[in-house]
């Protein structure tokens, strides 16, 4: 096996699941190297340290900013996924509309939109939780964040 330092920052992706062994969790964070939500990458981390795993289980929530670092371990078997056992967590933003539990929430590069079952009506924000406005449904969230866009130069 191949073991490399590493340190990034991603989106909590699901709700983090207990490991395998006591004071253990498992998670996925969305890393996006660039703008566009094509690339996106899903990366599937552990941590054997417990009060992460503590920190994961009890506060952290799916939309959530992290820096992770630890280390990133390829497998013999190409075929198996890397993973990467994180030893550091630090939340550098919490998810907007957090207590909304019962609303989904997506990425659409550096936005985040909530959909709700119950309307067709769109929240979109930054994700850095700056409000940026209402979508009508969901076909115009696209309108939208070029609108915002175009007034704010592309900053999100």
């Amino acid at each position: 096996m191949d073991t490399k330092p590493l340190a990034m920052d991603g989106y909590l992706d699901t709700v983090p699941a207990p490991g395998d062994a006591p004071g253990t969790a498992r998670f996925q964070l969305i890393v996006s190297p660039t703008d566009d939500a094509m690339d996106d990458v899903v990366w599937s981390c552990t941590t054997g340290d417990p009060r992460i795993a503590y920190v994961l289980l009890t506060e952290i929530r799916p939309g959530d900013l992290l820096h992770v670092s630890g280390f990133l371990t390829q497998p013999d078997n190409q075929a198996e996924p890397a993973r990467l056992t994180v030893d550091a967590l630090e939340v550098l933003a919490t998810a907007p509309a957090r207590a909304l539990q019962e609303m989904v929430l997506d990425r659409f590069g550096d936005y985040i939109v909530v959909f709700d079952a119950d309307t067709d009506a769109v929240p979109v924000f930054t994700a850095l939780g700056q409000w940026v406005g209402m979508a009508a449904n969901p076909d115009a969230i696209g309108t939208l964040i070029e609108i915002h866009e175009r007034v704010n130069g592309g900053d999100a």
